[in-house]
């Protein structure tokens, strides 16, 4: 599952990566590292802040955290869908490669994984292998993405984000069903 929720996580850092290697005129070593390690450091990082604050208020929420995964979950993959499907198409007026746009892009792709992190407390996941295969599978993703979207372009980008989002609602619904207790009859 820790694998799955990586992968739907890193698929937004991914698109945005893709998006980049779309806008390099030729890709480099050097750039996708640089992507592919600010996105996978944030995107590690982003769960721990959620956890810390998420495990401060385990104990006074416990009987709803399903309920609050659920909705985070639900809303970031919710969001990330739309996102896909509002966004315009053949936008090329940043330079990805510049520190602060790539710390922005970093954020903005790691927010769902802020969420995350709040879940993770609540369901008491093992944060530290946890946010260690979230950030490789962000830098693996991330790399792999620069080099594709040098070659597949915008096409492929918005529909990463949307299987993403659809990702993170299914593991919402599943934690959700997971925890809701059968009925009397």
């Amino acid at each position: 599952m820790v694998l799955l929720l990586s992968v739907s996580l890193a698929l937004d850092a991914f698109a945005v990566a893709v998006t980049s290697g779309v806008i390099a005129s030729r890709p480099r070593v050097k750039h996708a590292l640089r992507i592919a390690a600010t996105f996978g450091f944030f995107q590690a990082v982003m769960p721990v802040i959620g956890w810390a604050t998420g495990s401060a208020l385990a104990d006074s929420i416990s009987g709803i955290d399903h309920w609050i995964a659920f909705a985070l979950l639900m809303l970031v993959g919710s969001h990330m869908i739309y996102e896909a499907v509002s966004e315009r198409r053949g936008s090329r007026t940043f330079d990805p490669l510049s520190l602060r746009v790539l710390i922005l892009l970093s954020l903005a792709t790691s927010i769902d994984a802020l969420a995350a992190g709040v879940s993770f407390a609540f369901l008491e996941i093992a944060i530290i292998p946890t946010v260690i295969i979230i950030g490789a599978v962000t830098f693996f993703l991330s790399s792999l993405g620069y080099y594709m979207g040098n070659r597949i372009g915008e096409f492929f980008g918005n529909r990463v984000k949307i299987i993403g989002g659809v990702i993170l609602i299914c593991i919402g619904l599943k934690i959700l069903f997971e925890h809701l207790r059968p009925l009397p009859w």
